[in-house]
């Protein structure tokens, strides 16, 4: 993953930060208007060096991401010239012949800022579900910034906020707009019949084309449904193609966790069967504990599932790395779109299903598509995430919810209409169980201890910060609320139970998991010698106070 920066319109001589990608930096200068790009360097390495122009040079663009369906857009653009071969290279000139109405003919995951030195013009666009990361700011002197990271803000942005997924900042409109309008933004509820081959053939399309590259590959493999799917569609379109013989005739796959983790027996067992070359990575509570500061560090939040959930992502993509590989394939998304989470179950109608499964969708960029992108372009790796696509999205929420219900006395768990579809009796997908093992937070799947053993540690060092502040007669005001189990204040309402769970991830919904949890620690327990002497606090919006 690529990382841009951008200042629009600055007063000084302000020089541009740059981050992300090892393998080039580009900065581009016209007056008081600055644009640099850090590479990483997926398809045509030799060349695809950014920023990017047209033929006279007239119209400049630096891009984070990919554009999947370029060698299409090439081919409506034959009057154009192009300099290299970058999948990126079609944007400014589609820029030249659409305006700035191109946008939505991009399929892909991007971010970029485009620079018209004709008129001083630019625009921005981020993609349509926020995959990759981007953030905007306004400067005391009136310029904008632009940047991938908000560590490349500095003090004379006063103001900054993140870039809104499928939106376009025009400077000629003064403000922005929503590009990406699918009939599912609306939440109207659908009404078209499930169909399992119209819903396979639209989740291989969408793995197929994320195999564009010219450097090393693999895919992220943690045993369960998605990651396995993703795998086993990759393996089978591999076999016999130029990719295979380029860089091996198997298919490497990684997975990470605790000594014995449930993952890590699961990933192993998809890995025999589809037969990729699998690396399997051991992490200790205490490395993850020691990398917390440097993952907070990257991924640029203080959310606490997405830190827990980071970390071990973060250690595996250095790995990963290690190895030479610059991309991997992961499978983020299917339990936003097919209401995979456990509490899901507690849905009460087709109608708040689906409303629920759009909030998840619309609210991803905050969190699993920042762990995923920033945990792995901290070391110069890039994921890409099939079941985001934009075409599989629009064919996955048009099936009426009807079909998505989970109804366990009619055999349909979790996400049944994806496992459906690929339950291929004659040429099997995937063993039967893994086909149909239950979800795990992946936090929990790297290994029940992870978590259990962060909220420990930081349980005596919050009972050591407070016993220090409450002798001293201290006062401490906490940001943020109590946590709920879900992701909206409606869904809370299925079970009255959540309203008090302290745990925001899927593990509240504990009633409803089958996995086996025997032998070992039971999710959530932290020692109780360390919470018993904890000194009260109240929770309440928006903070926690501890009085003296």
């Amino acid at each position: 993953m690529c990382g841009i920066l951008a200042v629009l319109g600055c007063s000084d001589d302000s020089q541009a930060k740059r981050h992300r990608g090892p393998d080039w930096s580009g900065l581009y200068q016209h007056g008081d208007f600055f644009l640099a790009h850090q590479r990483l360097a997926i398809i045509d390495p030799a060349s695809g060096d950014q920023p990017l122009f047209n033929e006279d040079k007239s119209v400049v663009v630096t891009v984070n991401g990919e554009i999947y369906n370029h060698e299409e857009l090439r081919k409506r653009l034959p009057n154009h010239k192009f300099r290299t071969e970058s999948d990126c290279d079609v944007i400014a000139h589609l820029y030249e012949e659409y305006g700035e109405d191109f946008v939505d003919m991009l399929d892909g995951m991007f971010s970029f800022v485009l620079l018209d030195t004709r008129d001083n013009s630019f625009i921005v666009a981020r993609d349509a579900i926020g995959i990759t990361s981007l953030y905007i700011g306004w400067g005391l002197d009136g310029s904008i910034w632009i940047s991938s990271e908000l560590k490349g803000f500095n003090d004379d942005c006063e103001h900054f906020e993140a870039f809104p997924p499928g939106h376009l900042y025009s400077s000629k409109e003064g403000g922005m707009r929503r590009w990406y309008n699918p009939p599912w933004f609306s939440e109207a509820v659908p009404s078209t019949p499930y169909d399992p081959l119209v819903l396979r053939r639209a989740f291989e399309n969408a793995v197929i084309k994320r195999l564009m590259t010219d450097v090393p590959f693999g895919v992220l493999l943690s045993g369960g449904l998605d990651s396995s799917l993703v795998a086993s569609i990759t393996a089978r379109h591999l076999a016999g193609t130029k990719a295979a013989k380029q860089w091996g005739a198997q298919l490497h796959s990684f997975c990470v966790g605790l000594e014995g983790s449930p993952d890590l027996k699961a990933a192993k067992e998809v890995a025999d069967y589809l037969g990729t070359v699998h690396h399997e990575f051991h992490f200790t509570v205490q490395d993850g504990i020691d990398a917390i500061e440097e993952v907070i560090y990257h991924i640029e939040t203080y959310d606490v599932t997405t830190i827990r959930a980071s970390t071990p992502m973060f250690l595996m993509s250095r790995k990963i790395k290690s190895l030479g590989v610059k991309m991997v394939i992961s499978g983020e998304g299917s339990d936003e779109i097919f209401g995979g989470y456990l509490y899901f179950h507690k849905a009460p109608n087709k109608e708040e299903f689906h409303r629920e499964t759009c909030h998840k969708i619309k609210a991803l960029h905050m969190y699993d598509c920042l762990r995923a992108n920033k945990s792995t372009s901290a070391w110069g790796l890039e994921a890409r995430v099939p079941f985001l696509d934009k075409e599989f999205i629009s064919v996955a929420m048009d099936i009426d919810p009807e079909s998505k219900m989970i109804k366990r006395d009619e055999g349909r768990i979790e996400k049944w209409v994806l496992r459906r579809a690929f339950d291929d009796e004659q040429h099997p997908y995937l063993p039967k169980h893994i086909l149909y093992r239950q979800k795990e937070q992946f936090s929990d799947g790297v290994g029940y201890s992870w978590i259990d053993g962060l909220k420990a540690h930081a349980a005596q060092h919050v009972y050591n910060l407070l016993s220090s502040l409450v002798s001293n007669s201290a006062r401490l005001t906490v940001p943020g609320g109590a946590s709920i189990a879900c992701s909206t204040a409606k869904a809370v309402e299925w079970d009255a139970s959540w309203s008090n769970n302290l745990d925001p991830s899927g593990r509240a919904a504990l009633g409803v998991h089958l996995s086996a949890y025997d032998n070992q620690v039971a999710p959530g327990v932290v020692q109780p010698e360390i919470i018993n002497n904890i000194p009260q606090i109240t929770v309440s919006s928006p903070g926690v106070e501890i009085l003296s």
